[in-house]
C-alpha cells in the first residue's frame, strides 16, 4: 500500500512527540510505501531534516508557508467568478461552510492564482459587508490584512501539486487536513485523520493568548480553525484519537460518532524495561525529557524547581530535549541565570534510553498534551512521574476504569508553581512510595501501552481502508 503521511510542522523537522512517533510508526510498517507530504514555516528550512528517513519513504513533498508571500499576480489575465464561485469565496471569508470541491476544482485544477480573488474588486466588496456588520468601529486595513493573511496560506496550499496514493493519512486537522482532504478529493480515495492533540482547541488556547492576534480578530481566527475542522471531520473516513476523552471531544466540535475509534500509544517497552533502579549517591534526580517550547510551559518547571531547592537541598533537575523556539530557550536560561538556580542540567538532545538511568523520577509541566510518549518511557522504565493535569496525563498516573493497578504519580493544574513543587517534594523525601509507584508504572506500559499492540490497530484501520 502506497501511503502518503500529512504533517504540518513536526517530523522531519524537529525531533520529539509527534515526530518521534512518526518514525517509529513508519520503521514499524516495512511492508508499506510512505510519501511524506510535509508542511514548514519557512523555505530556509528545505531539507534540512533531524531524522535519517526509513528505506521505506519514497518520496517528500515540502510546503512552505513563507512561499506564499512571493506569489504574483497575473496582471493581463482576469478572472471572472462566477455567482456559484463568488458564493463559495464568501463562505471562505466568512469562515462558514463552503463548497470545497469547487474551491478544490478552482485552485487545485483549475490552478487559479490566489491573488486572483484577494486583489480583487470582489474580494473587496464582501469585506466591506463584513466590515460593516462584525467590525464598525474597526480601521478596515487592519480587518483587510486580517482576512488576507488567514487566506493567501489557504488558498496556496489548494493549488499544490498531490502525491498519488492509495490511502492519504493526516496527524492533525488545521493544514493537514485541509491538504488530505484535497489529496482524498483529486485521487478518489480515503482519508484517515490521526489525532495526537485535538488541534482546534489547541490553536484556540494559542489564540487567546497571542499577542499577533489583536483582541477585536480572535474569534475570527478560532473560526477559521473551527472550519477546517469541520471539513477533516467530515472528509476523513476515520477518525482516530488517543484516548476517551480526546474523542468525546471530537465529537462535541462535530466528528460523527460513528467515524471514531480510540487507538493509545505505545512505546517499545522492551528498550527500558531492563533500565536498572537509579544507584544511590546522595542525590534525588528529575529528569524532564522535553522540547524547548512555550506549550511545555518550561518556565514554571524552572520556578517550581526554584521553590523545591528552598526545601530540598540534594536534588537537581536535568532537561534533556531539542529547542524549538530559540527565544524561548533564552528566556529560559535568562531566567535560570536571574534565579541563580543551581543544579540545573541542560544536556540537550540525548540518547533517553541511556540516560534514564540517572533518573529517580519524571516530570512534565506542559500546558497542553496529547498522551505523551516521554511519560509512557519513564512508566517503561520504572519511574514515576509528576505532571499537569492536561490530556491523558491522569489517566496514565491513575488509570482507567479496568485499570486497578493504583498511582503512577502525581498530577497538579497546569502553571501552578506550588502545587509542582509539592508534588516533586513528596516525591523526593518518600522513597519507598516512590518505588512502589514506579513498579505499578511499569506494569501499566506493560499491559497497556505497547508499541506492537498500536501498530495491530493501525494495521487493521488501513486493511479496513
Amino acid at each position: 500500500m502506497r501511503i502518503c503521511m500529512i504533517l504540518e510542522g513536526c517530523y522531519p523537522y524537529v525531533t520529539g512527540g509527534v515526530s518521534s512517533w512518526m518514525h517509529q510508526y513508519i520503521q514499524a510498517m516495512p511492508e508499506h510505501e510512505f510519501v511524506l507530504w510535509v508542511i514548514a514555516s519557512f523555505e530556509k528550512d528545505k531539507g534540512k531534516f533531524k531524522y535519517q528517513l526509513p528505506e521505506n519513504v519514497t518520496e517528500v513533498h515540502e510546503v512552505f508557508l513563507d512561499s506564499a508571500l512571493r506569489l504574483r499576480a497575473n496582471k493581463r489575465k482576469v478572472r471572472r467568478f462566477s455567482a456559484e464561485e463568488m458564493t463559495a469565496l464568501r463562505e471562505l471569508i466568512d469562515c462558514g461552510k463552503p463548497d470545497w470541491d469547487l474551491l478544490f476544482h478552482m485552485y487545485n485544477e483549475e490552478k487559479v492564482n490566489p491573488l486572483s480573488i484577494l486583489m480583487s474588486e470582489e474580494f473587496l466588496n464582501i469585506l466591506q459587508v463584513i466590515c460593516l456588520e462584525r467590525y464598525p468601529y474597526i480601521a478596515f486595513a487592519d480587518m483587510f490584512h486580517t482576512i488576507r493573511s488567514m487566506l493567501l496560506p489557504l488558498l496556496f496550499l489548494m493549488g499544490q501539486e498531490v502525491p498519488e496514493a492509495d490511502v492519504y493519512h493526516s496527524v492533525a486537522t488545521g493544514y493537514g487536513g485541509l491538504l488530505a482532504s484535497l489529496g482524498a478529493y483529486r485521487w478518489k480515495k480515503p482519508f484517515i485523520l490521526t489525532e495526537h492533540g485535538i488541534y482546534t482547541r489547541e490553536r484556540e488556547e494559542e489564540i487567546i493568548r497571542a499577542k499577533w492576534v489583536g483582541p477585536s480578530f480572535k474569534q475570527q481566527w478560532i473560526q477559521f480553525f473551527y472550519m477546517l475542522s469541520s471539513l477533516a471531520y467530515d472528509r476523513a473516513v476515520r477518525v482516530t484519537s488517543l484516548f476517551e476523552n480526546a474523542e468525546k471531544t471530537q465529537i462535541d466540535i462535530g466528528c460523527d460518532a460513528r467515524k471514531c475509534c480510540v487507538i493509545s500509544n505505545g512505546v517499545h517497552y522492551d528498550r527500558f524495561k531492563d533500565i536498572p533502579p537509579k544507584k544511590e549517591d546522595g542525590w534525588i534526580d528529575i529528569g524532564a525529557i522535553v522540547r524547548m517550547a512555550p506549550i511545555k510551559d518550561i518556565k514554571t518547571m524552572i520556578s517550581a524547581f526554584f521553590e523545591l531547592k528552598s526545601r530540598v537541598s540534594n536534588v537537581r533537575l536535568h532537561i534533556l530535549g531539542g529547542v524549538d523556539d530559540e527565544e524561548y530557550a533564552e528566556e529560559c536560561m535568562e531566567m535560570i541565570r536571574q534565579l541563580k538556580i543551581p543544579d540545573i542540567i541542560l544536556p540537550g538532545v540525548v540518547n533517553v534510553i541511556t540516560y534514564m538511568e540517572k533518573f529517580d523520577f519524571t516530570i512534565l509541566t506542559s500546558i497542553s498534551e496529547g498522551q505523551p510518549l516521554s511519560v509512557i518511557e519513564s512508566f517503561s522504565a520504572g519511574r514515576p512521574c509528576v505532571t499537569t493535569d492536561v490530556g491523558c496525563c491522569r489517566e496514565l498516573l491513575f488509570g482507567s476504569a479496568e485499570d486497578t493497578l493504583g498511582r503512577a504519580g502525581y498530577c497538579c493544574p497546569p502553571m501552578s508553581r506550588e502545587a509542582l513543587a509539592d508534588a516533586m517534594e513528596r516525591m523526593c523525601v518518600n522513597q519507598a512510595e516512590r518505588i512502589r509507584m514506579g513498579q505499578v508504572a511499569k506494569e501499566r506500559a506493560r499491559r497497556y501501552y505497547r508499541h506492537g499492540d498500536m501498530m495491530k490497530k493501525y494495521r487493521k484501520v488501513y486493511e479496513e481502508m
